[in-house]
Formats: structure tokens, C-alpha cells, sequence
């Protein structure tokens, strides 16, 4: 009789105990990570001597500067980014950077607010990260400085792709009346990149960038009629006009530019040509100008050259390394079929770049500038010139 009490007490035993209900016993989701909300303060000093020698001498006067001293912040929240920079320089402070930019995925994002748009080579590196110290005068001449727009990037694996619209740099300067607005100029551009290869030490780039813009401001009273086009000598301690053309009664602009990348171990070419082209109101003929840079990058000191996947160039060499740059610049802004004489110009530079560490850069920098052809008479000036440079 005892039996079935023994059965039902193994049976009972053997079955699977009921599911218990204390927290302990419920499985864990896991925490759901925190955007982060980061803000870092960031800052640039450059601080420049030159030593000229010129048949013009009066012009260039040896001496120290401090061309360009900013103070700023970048902030990051999830896919979100802003940044806010303002610029010191030469008494004068002034809104350099200014936009708020948000990534879609690792491959495109969007920034609106007041940057440089990208437009060549040119586009990958800062006004203070060239690595001939100051950028070719075609690019200072014939691209354009920060404009107030938006811009859409696309930076797959084998190609870079920007697309903008903006406004005429003036519109981050001066306060525009209501019966105004309908003058200001605006313009598109984009920038087109093929890069079969850009690995450490192995780079290969092609590309084109396009652009149209309607006439800006010019004149007192202001026309919004014309363009000009003007660059200094490469110095940003004696800041003299080197070429300088105005072209009134203009309609619109069309610009192009190609450009070409090769890089191998720790040598590097960098090369760009520009025609632009402005069409003209009352039957006048349109107005042509062109310029192209080579330049040729050398590591004394480091292992190999690395890429800039956003910027689409050649990223900032490690610490520790010493660079030689040597840069060849023709810029012409005289059409004699327009009538507009604004000059030629031909440099050679050469560079040295030492970078100190992550902060610090010092560079050692001659220049051979010659101009001629122009409403200026001819002239030519020699440049020694050295920066030490701080930037976080």
C-alpha cells in the first residue's frame, strides 16, 4: 500500500519546478547606453617673422606677426556636432567657423552655419594646416573663403562626393536691408573624388569640382554687379597685393577644377588646375582666368603618408616628423580680349615642416614670387619666413 505514495513522490520530485516570480529570477535587459553630451574648448596661435628681399623693398618690411589667433568650441551630441570659432588678427576680431552638422551614417552627414565648402584639394587642410605654408594663390585667388550654406558629403570607399549651396561671403559681414535682400549673391557647388587606393603609403585620387555664382557685392554705393578676384604675396606679415582683378557688369560665374593625388610610402604629389570664366551684361566679352599649382611632399623624418577619408587629401603627418614641400604656382587674372589686366604670377616655394608634437608645428618657409603683366609695375620678391604654430 505504501507503493503509490512512493511513485507519486518521485514523480513529483522528477517534474520541473514552477517559475519563480523574484526579481532575481527575471532575465536582465541591458542598460541602454546614454547619449553623451561632450564640449571641448579649441584654439590656434601662429606666430610669423619674414625677411624680404625685393626691388621694391619699401613695400615688404621685415618683422613678427601674429596673423591669426582663435578661440572657440566644438561640441558633439549623438549624430549631432557644432562648432564655434572666433579669430583675432591684426586688431581685428572677426566669426571664422560657425555651424551646426549632423551624421547620418559612417558614410554621409550634412553641416549648415558658415564654413569653407569643399572646392579641390584645398578643402582637406585648414588656412593654418598647409603644408606649404600658405596655400597656393591660384586656390587663394580663384576658391572662395568661408560662406554661410549648406553642405551635403557623401565619403564611401572609392569615392567622395559634396554637394553646397551658399551665399556670397559677404553675407557673414555685412547687414543687409530688407530691399536688399533680393541682390545678395548666392552660388552651387560640388567636388567629385574617385580613390582607388588610399591606404598608409598608398594613394591614388582623381577628382573634379564645378561651380556657378551670381555677381556679389562691390562698390559704395554697392552694385552687386561685379567679381573680384585678388591674392597677396604668400606672407602674412607684410600683406601686399601681388594680382588683383575686378570684373564689373557681370551676369554670372563658372568655374572648374581638376585635381590629382598620388602618394607612395613617404613621398606624395599634390596637383590642381582652375579656369574660371564670368559672363557679362551690356555686350561686353565674357572674362577668362586660369592657374594651377604642383606640389611635391617629401618625409625626412616618418614612415609613410596617411589619408583624410572626410577631407578627401592627405591627413596631417604624425608627430615627430620632418617634412620637405616644394610648391610650383601659376596664377593668370589678365584678359587682354575682356580688357582686364589684373596680372600673372609665378612662385616657387619651399618648405620645411617639423611637427613638435600633437599641439605644435614649426615651419621654415622661402618663396621666389615674380608678377608682371598687370596695372602694377613688375615685380619680384624673395621670402624667408618662419611659424610657430599652436593648435588644439
Amino acid at each position: 500500500m505504501k507503493l503509490p505514495y512512493f511513485i507519486i513522490a518521485a514523480a513529483m520530485s522528477a517534474a520541473p519546478l514552477p517559475a519563480q516570480t523574484t526579481a532575481d529570477s527575471i532575465p536582465q535587459q541591458p542598460a541602454k547606453e546614454k547619449t553623451k553630451f561632450e564640449i571641448k574648448p579649441t584654439g590656434r596661435i601662429l606666430m610669423d617673422g619674414g625677411v624680404f628681399v625685393s626691388p621694391d623693398k619699401q613695400l615688404f618690411k621685415d618683422g613678427f606677426a601674429i596673423p591669426d589667433a582663435r578661440l572657440g568650441v566644438k561640441m558633439k551630441y549623438g549624430k549631432w556636432d557644432a562648432k564655434i570659432d572666433v579669430g583675432f588678427a591684426y586688431g581685428k576680431v572677426g566669426l571664422k567657423d560657425l555651424y551646426i552638422g549632423y551624421t547620418f551614417n559612417d558614410k554621409m552627414n550634412l553641416k549648415i552655419g558658415s564654413f569653407i565648402h569643399q572646392f579641390g584639394l584645398q578643402s582637406a587642410t585648414s588656412s593654418s594646416m598647409k603644408p606649404t605654408m600658405e596655400e597656393p594663390i591660384s586656390n587663394a585667388i580663384f576658391n572662395d573663403p568661408r560662406q554661410l550654406g549648406v553642405q551635403f558629403e557623401y565619403s564611401g570607399d572609392k569615392f567622395l562626393a559634396t554637394a553646397s549651396y551658399h551665399m556670397e561671403p559677404s553675407a557673414t559681414t555685412f547687414i543687409l536691408q530688407p530691399e536688399q535682400f533680393t541682390q545678395e549673391g548666392y552660388g552651387v557647388r560640388t567636388r567629385l573624388v574617385y580613390r582607388p587606393w588610399h591606404e598608409a603609403g598608398k594613394m591614388a585620387q582623381i577628382g573634379i569640382s564645378g561651380a556657378f555664382a551670381t555677381p556679389q557685392r562691390y562698390g559704395n554705393p554697392d552694385t552687386h554687379d561685379a567679381f573680384q578676384f585678388k591674392a597677396n604675396f604668400p606672407s602674412r606679415v607684410a600683406q601686399i597685393t601681388a594680382i588683383s582683378a575686378d570684373v564689373e557688369h557681370a551676369k554670372n560665374l563658372f568655374k572648374f577644377s581638376p585635381e590629382l593625388l598620388l602618394s607612395y610610402g613617404r613621398f606624395a604629389l599634390e596637383s590642381q588646375y582652375y579656369w574660371v570664366g564670368v559672363n557679362r551684361r551690356q555686350g561686353l566679352p565674357a572674362y577668362n582666368a586660369q592657374g594651377a599649382y604642383v606640389t611635391l611632399r617629401g618625409l625626412i623624418l616618418g614612415n609613410a603618408y596617411t589619408y583624410d577619408m572626410w577631407g578627401g587629401g592627405i591627413a596631417t603627418p604624425a608627430p615627430k616628423t620632418l617634412e620637405l614641400v616644394l610648391d610650383y604656382n601659376y596664377t593668370q587674372t589678365t584678359d587682354v580680349s575682356a580688357g582686364i589686366f589684373g596680372g600673372r604670377l609665378n612662385d616657387f616655394s619651399a618648405t620645411l615642416n617639423y611637427q613638435i608634437n600633437k599641439y605644435m608645428i614649426a615651419r621654415l618657409h622661402y618663396s621666389y614670387t615674380h608678377t608682371w603683366d598687370g596695372a602694377p609695375n613688375p615685380t619680384s620678391l624673395n621670402a624667408i619666413m618662419a611659424r610657430l604654430q599652436v593648435i588644439f
